[in-house]
């Protein structure tokens, strides 16, 4: 299996079972982040970016934290569903950066 780089747009808020969108805390994603790193290894968590997207006319504002990460694509599918769940969230974008992850390792030569 070759791991290629994925980004995934994790969000900021998650909907209650009422209904009600509340702020995700530090804590709260850091369950999230704990997951994915035993999924594979380890990501990259970027930034938050604020984003828009439409859904049967209407506009949605939405604050998302880009992360990165290296996996296969089964991995990235396994992620994707995770963060719908855990995130109860309608929809959860993610897309493919690269085909193909190097990553080298220093080994000091005596």
């Amino acid at each position: 299996m070759t791991n290629e780089l994925w980004e995934i747009l994790v969000p900021t808020t998650r909907r209650l079972s009422n209904g009600t969108v509340v702020p995700c805390s530090t804590r709260y994603h850091r369950v999230w982040d704990a997951v994915i790193r035993d999924i594979t290894g380890g990501l990259t968590i970027l930034k938050p970016a604020k984003g828009y997207w439409v859904d049967d006319g209407e506009i949605y504002t939405d604050r998302t934290i880009p992360v990165r990460i290296a996996c296969t694509r089964e991995q990235i599918e396994k992620i994707i569903d995770i963060t719908l769940s855990y995130y109860n969230q309608v929809a959860v974008m993610a897309y493919k950066i690269s085909d193909e992850v190097i990553v080298k390792r220093f080994i000091e030569i005596l």
